[in-house]
């Protein structure tokens, strides 16, 4: 089937705030997939290609005031159109299943609305840069309390994020509701529950989705 995206394959992203979840819940449906005899890319952002790597060790590592937003902002379009170019699009292309651990919402959010008034700016660099939207987004949605302490308790390098506090993560969650419910693509999904029964019911409506 043609996916939404623009190649023969079908593009799916996961987004959520810090320890929602996401990223066991995008290897768990990648995993579902395969064993289902589906060719599947799963991937991550910021990365996903080698280009893309080296940005995300710059913007996730280090002092939270690290970079101004609008240089956070250009590092993140810079890392998605290595992406896009040598992952997501050839992949595509083939008729493969791209799932990738965050996409242009997430810049949306941590950029557009939390580091002040950039979300014209980020729709347009990506209106001019990567002009594609996934056809069809998960949000996993978990209390912000819960999801941070989740996140620090992975104590990671990569926390940049993550030490700006509850008040950001409050509205990340605030905000990525308010972009579900303005776009059809979005699937929002519990993530309280136990990780085994979130992934079945991620499970049952990507297969919908793929008409399988």
């Amino acid at each position: 089937m043609a996916g939404l995206a623009g190649g023969t394959g079908l593009f799916i992203s996961f987004e959520g705030i810090d320890g929602s979840g996401k990223s066991t819940q995008a290897r768990l449906l990648a995993d579902s997939l395969r064993a289902a005899g589906r060719d599947v890319v799963l991937t991550r952002e910021p990365g996903g290609s080698p280009g893309a790597e080296d940005i995300r060790r710059l913007v996730l590592e280090g002092d939270p005031d690290r970079w101004s937003a609008e240089t956070e902002l250009l590092l993140f379009t810079a890392a998605r159109r290595d992406h896009l170019e040598k992952t997501i699009r050839p992949a595509l292309d083939r008729g493969a299943v791209v799932i990738t651990d965050r996409f242009a919402d997430s810049t949306r959010m941590y950029q557009g609305i939390s580091r002040g008034d950039l979300r014209g700016m980020v729709d347009q660099l990506h209106a001019m840069m990567i002009g594609m939207e996934p056809d069809l987004t998960f949000l996993i949605d978990i209390a912000p309390e819960v999801g941070l302490a989740r996140a620090l308790g992975r104590n990671t390098a990569e926390q940049r994020f993550e030490d700006m506090g509850l008040a950001l993560q409050t509205q990340m969650r605030t905000g990525f509701l308010a972009l579900a419910a303005g776009a059809p693509r979005f699937c929002v999904i519990d993530g309280a529950g136990a990780p085994g029964a979130v992934a079945a019911d991620v499970l049952a409506r990507a297969l919908a989705r793929l008409g399988a």
